[in-house]
């Protein structure tokens, strides 16, 4: 999940296979699975992605939601902590049996959203695939590569976060893609809609972050 700028790859083949262990492939699926698909660098994982991952499993009617933990961001100029650390991170905190780990992206040598999703809807061809993200994302997608790409390879469900719902109604994705919106009543409708296809989960209000976490251990 990283931006257009800086476009260069956090790690590639086998390294990454080898610092994702056990999480370098894709979950198990079956067919006709409802699959989230959550993207970040999970430095640190925290409540706050526990939090949206199970409003968003709750909402979407979803069979699975992966955590698919990037191996970086080019766009920071400090790196995350090594991918295997985060990985071990994720797999203590998210112990609902619908929440899977996943490094896939390390596997794929690509930190690039457009990229995973072009892999995973042509490697299963059966599954739902919904990405999500957060306001402060769809608020700045326009950024990444291929964003454009992303909203017509899978649906997209935008998790409303404290105060920012008015950055989505102003974010160029919003208005490029207005007509495309899904209301929230029907959301779990767009996993068989025809992309692009996107609407805005309005979630209970969770203020953890893994910026604020990384605040308060500098401090």
């Amino acid at each position: 999940m990283v931006p257009m700028s800086k476009q260069q790859d956090a790690t590639s083949g086998k390294a990454g296979e080898a610092s994702a262990g056990p999480y370098a492939k894709a979950p198990i699926v079956r067919a006709g699975m409802r699959v989230g698909l959550l993207g970040g660098s999970y430095d640190p994982p925290h409540e706050g992605h526990v939090h949206i991952s199970l409003e968003a499993i709750k909402r979407l009617q979803l069979d699975q939601l992966w955590w698919l933990v990037s191996p970086g961001n080019p766009l920071k100029e400090q790196g995350p902590w090594p991918l295997e650390r985060r990985l071990q991170q994720c797999a203590q905190l998210a112990r609902h049996p619908k929440i899977k780990i996943t490094a896939l992206e390390a596997s794929l040598g690509s930190p690039y959203t457009a990229r995973t999703l072009a892999f995973l809807t042509r490697r299963y061809r059966s599954t739902r695939f919904v990405w999500l993200m957060g306001a402060d994302n769809m608020a700045s997608v326009h950024l990444w590569q291929d964003w454009r790409q992303i909203f017509a390879t899978v649906p997209v469900a935008v998790l409303d976060r404290p105060g920012q719902r008015h950055e989505v109604a102003a974010s160029m994705a919003a208005h490029l893609f207005g007509k495309n919106r899904i209301g929230e009543q029907q959301a779990q409708s767009i996993l068989n809609a025809p992309t692009p296809a996107w609407s805005i989960l309005s979630v209970p209000l969770n203020y953890e972050s893994s910026s604020r976490i990384r605040a308060r251990h500098r401090s």
